[in-house]
């Protein structure tokens, strides 16, 4: 008998995780579904050895859950049936899908050939995107806020006062396939595998996961702060890239993004500190 083995980040969605991921009983035969915390998962290679074809793999959490999942089973033959029910809080791979998460989904596509990043001599693949600058300011406040309190983190709201009050913008150097650029006053510089990050921002509106042999970065540079912060609203509608005086995208196979000074920086929503330059290889690069 086919059986649907449900792996569940507890920590997901503000940590009811596992609450969430029970919803899919609704949709299967309790007695073919096993639920698995992720968290407790050692041998990947040993759980795909004892699935029959038939049996269905479904990841549930959010896309850090999605970007842990893909690194622990590096280099292991994936099962036939993958799928993702979403039970995070920004969700932004499904967002990007234009999926509404109602069902789990087929992803197995999706995780395949991902682009990898560098950071302090620690390589690994990403989902959405790398932050860095004020959106790696974001994840370390909330980081810290979280473990205050249990209520949903306005990372837009953090964002708004890092802008007004305490982010400091940094100079970087961005080389792209072997060109480099400099630029003052940089407040943003993420690359992109897919469009969005943070919960429904759009730093890189023509960037396609789907033909993922290049990566998209975005510098949003050499405005102050009330300008920065008058045009940042429109990143979540991708129309931030109209203000070509502050804002550029480079698109290649090899990015590599240097601070003048160590800052955080986030992939697929983790947090890093203290990172001073990252580099980005496109799937093939």
């Amino acid at each position: 008998m086919k059986t649907n083995y449900i792996l569940y980040n507890p920590k997901a969605g503000n940590g009811r995780g596992r609450e969430a991921a029970q919803k899919l009983t609704a949709l299967f035969n309790e007695s073919s579904t096993q639920f698995i915390d992720i968290t407790t998962i050692r041998d990947y290679t040993e759980l795909f050895a004892s699935l029959s074809p038939d049996d269905s793999i479904i990841l549930c959490g959010g896309d850090g859950t999605i970007n842990h999942f893909v690194n622990d089973t590096e280099g292991i033959p994936l099962p036939q049936n993958i799928l993702y029910y979403a039970t995070g809080t920004g969700n932004d791979f499904l967002h990007d899908l234009g999926i509404n998460g109602e069902k789990p989904v087929p992803i197995r596509d999706y995780i395949k050939d991902l682009p990898s990043v560098t950071v302090n001599d620690k390589t690994i693949h990403f989902i959405n995107g790398i932050g860095y600058g004020i959106d790696g300011y974001c994840c370390e406040v909330g980081d810290a806020m979280r473990g205050s309190t249990d209520k949903p983190i306005n990372y837009t709201s953090i964002a708004i006062k890092g802008l007004l009050f305490h982010f400091k913008p940094v100079n970087a150097t961005v080389t792209v396939d072997g060109n480099q650029k400099k630029y003052s006053k940089v407040w943003l510089a993420p690359t992109m595998n897919g469009r969005f990050y943070g919960g429904g921002m759009m730093p890189t509106p023509a960037q396609d996961r789907t033909h993922n042999n290049t990566v998209s970065t975005l510098i949003m540079y050499g405005s102050g702060k009330l300008k920065t912060l008058m045009v940042f609203p429109s990143i979540f509608k991708g129309e931030h890239v109209k203000h070509k005086e502050m804002v550029e995208v480079l698109t290649g196979k090899d990015v590599t993004v240097e601070f003048d000074r160590p800052t955080a920086l986030q992939i697929d929503g983790e947090t890093v500190l203290n990172v001073s330059k990252y580099n980005v290889r496109a799937a093939g690069a």
